[in-house]
């Protein structure tokens, strides 16, 4: 019972998670359902007296009540009433399978609807969460969870759950009419129909939650093997491991697949026996009314039966199906759920944010952070000021603190304690949005989609705005302009996934013209001219160093001649500034003494 509850509660909440639209398209699957339902009763009703006219056509001619309703019409003779008979009877079958074939089309349609606004819903709340979230769980499970555990809530879950409502309105339907004919026989017929199910039900419920939970976790790890196996290609290929990786596919995938494969016979196997099983109990019944000297007129109430058996078994099977689908993909519901309860901030849907005023300085206040709440202080105590305009440089040990800095100054980790303030205004989850339209940033590592030149410095914008002359001085500033001039395709280059086409360094010139192109006012440059040689290294700090006066450049390098142009260097040591000064400063002094300078805070330039 207790899972019967969760499960209904998971659906309610799916219910809530419905735009209004949505609601009404589902009401209207309803209505048809129940039309369905109206037909198949009226085709099955048709039977009766269909083959009653067949049979003895003189006898329902003598029925006071058939003759009164049968006078008025055009040859009321038996031969004619026959004609009518079959007409009518065509008819009805015919408007059933067409209200049908209109349910699963609409059904179908719905489904596959709802399944986009489902997936796309969330995709974009993933989107919104905090840089925090994003760094604390799997990118395979959110992949996992956008196609495929989605394409299982639709296909294995809610097409299923539409299956169930629309078979339960048409058992009913088939029922009564069954009833009316002969209820004593229906009922015997209901009840070892019911026992059997639930007997099965019963029999398979625990084996199906845990094949459910399989699939569920096995589809996951299916993702993450092929994620980690192709990201990682180079070092796939230089080390011999694929053998290791294939493996590692192969036992998730099995295990997913086999669960699927139990899943599917569980849900489908009871029906050839049950339908063998009514066969024979009409036959039995047949056989048994016609040596007991039954009326002749019992072979139209043998035919409704035959035929409302034969249509109702199907049906009924088709119900059991369902609910077994519906329970052995319970696991990945409750996950696409779980996706589904992430909170969107509230200022997702006031549009892009308008800047935050940055016309003095940025400043941080006694910043300590932690990933963990009482875990281990990555920034303890940290204080800095960064004046607009300003070339600020960050060096240190590896493990020091850095690229949490960084992400503090860009708004996407707040502090666990202190703060972060644009000319005195408090960056937090209301003025975050706005505090981002100054920042570009170029990491060590450059994300390059599968797109052209240009599409990827102007990256994020729709192919068909791109402003070509803004990507031609972007690149040309960023010193790869003159290289991509003499390629063939020129800005309509294909850098294939991951950029695989170009070498490091190219990579690194298009991030850094992606920071240009922007247009941004503080821009940040993580490890940027890492993989670029000497000479191209010292071209491009050239060139950023005549950038404007109004642009704030952050750079943070392990060689300190790399930050010899800035207004300022910071050395970060264990989450804290340990020195600071500018470059002749630091690096004379240590030539002198031998020893680090004086702590103290950053200031301005």
């Amino acid at each position: 019972m207790k899972e019967n509850r969760k499960l209904s509660e998971a659906i309610f909440e799916l219910w809530r998670s419905l735009t209004r639209r949505r609601r009404r398209q589902l009401v209207l699957v309803v209505l048809i359902m129940i039309a369905a339902s109206i037909a198949e009763v009226f085709s099955l009703g048709m039977i009766v007296p269909f083959l009653a006219l067949l049979t003895a056509p003189d006898k329902v001619m003598a029925n006071p009540l058939a003759h009164a309703l049968l006078a008025g019409l055009p040859g009321a003779s038996a031969q004619g009433l026959v004609i009518w008979a079959t007409a009518a009877f065509c008819f009805a079958a015919i408007a059933s399978a067409a209200v049908r074939i209109l349910l699963l089309y609409v059904s179908t349609r719905y489904s596959r609807a709802l399944g986009a606004d489902l997936s796309l819903q969330i995709y974009r709340r993933t989107l919104y969460q905090p840089y925090r979230v994003h760094i604390s769980r799997n990118s395979s499970e959110i992949i996992n969870g956008v196609t495929h555990k989605t394409n299982v809530l639709i296909s294995n879950v809610l097409q299923p759950l539409l299956t169930v409502a629309s078979s339960v309105l048409i058992l009913i339907g088939i029922l009564g009419a069954l009833f009316a004919i002969s209820w004593s026989i229906t009922l015997s017929a209901l009840l070892v129909l019911g026992i059997i199910y639930a007997v099965i039900m019963q029999v398979t419920r625990a084996r199906m939650q845990q094949d459910s939970r399989v699939v569920a976790d096995e589809s996951t790890q299916v993702v993450k093997a092929l994620q980690e196996g192709l990201g990682g290609i180079r070092d796939v290929l230089i080390d011999g491991t694929q053998e290791t990786f294939s493996t590692i596919y192969e036992v998730s995938d099995r295990r997913m697949r086999a669960a699927q494969a139990r899943a599917i016979l569980s849900s489908g196997s009871p029906r050839f026996a049950i339908e063998g099983l009514g066969m024979v109990f009409i036959a039995l019944l047949a056989v048994g009314m016609s040596r007991g000297g039954a009326d002749p007129g019992v072979v139209p109430v043998l035919g409704a039966l035959a035929l409302g058996s034969q249509r109702l078994l199907p049906i009924a099977q088709q119900a059991y199906a369902a609910v077994s689908l519906v329970r052995a993909s319970e696991a990945s519901f409750v996950d696409v759920l779980d996706l589904l309860r992430q909170p969107m901030p509230e200022l997702a849907s006031a549009g892009r944010a308008e800047p935050l005023p940055f016309h003095t300085a940025l400043e941080l206040r006694h910043v300590h952070f932690s990933y963990a709440p009482g875990g281990e202080a990555v920034l303890k105590d940290l204080s800095l000021v960064i004046p607009r305009g300003s070339r600020l440089g960050i060096f240190g040990p590896t493990g020091g603190g850095k690229s949490t800095l960084l992400d503090v100054l860009m708004g996407l980790l707040e502090p666990t304690e202190g703060s972060v303030l644009v000319d005195g205004v408090k960056v937090d989850a209301s003025t975050q949005p706005g505090w981002r339209r100054h920042i570009a940033h170029v990491p060590q590592s450059i994300y390059l989609s599968d797109a052209s030149i240009a599409e990827n410095i102007a990256f994020g914008v729709p192919a068909g705005k791109v402003d070509l002359d803004r990507v031609r001085e972007a690149a040309r500033m960023a010193q790869i302009g003159a290289v991509i001039d003499t390629w063939p395709e020129g800005y309509r280059t294909v850098v294939g996934e991951r950029g695989v086409r170009l070498s490091g360094g190219q990579r690194q010139r298009i991030g850094i013209a992606r920071a240009l192109y922007k247009q941004a006012d503080f821009i940040v440059l993580d490890e940027a001219t890492s993989a670029l040689d000497n000479d191209t290294e010292r071209e491009l700090m050239q060139a950023i160093d005549a950038l404007s006066r109004d642009l704030t450049l952050v750079m943070v390098a392990h060689r300190l001649t790399t930050l010899q142009h800035c207004d300022l260097l910071v050395e970060v040591v264990g989450g804290r500034v340990v020195r600071t000064g500018s470059y002749a400063e630091l690096v004379l002094g240590e030539r002198r003494s031998g020893a680090s300078a004086p702590l103290g805070q950053a200031g301005g330039p």
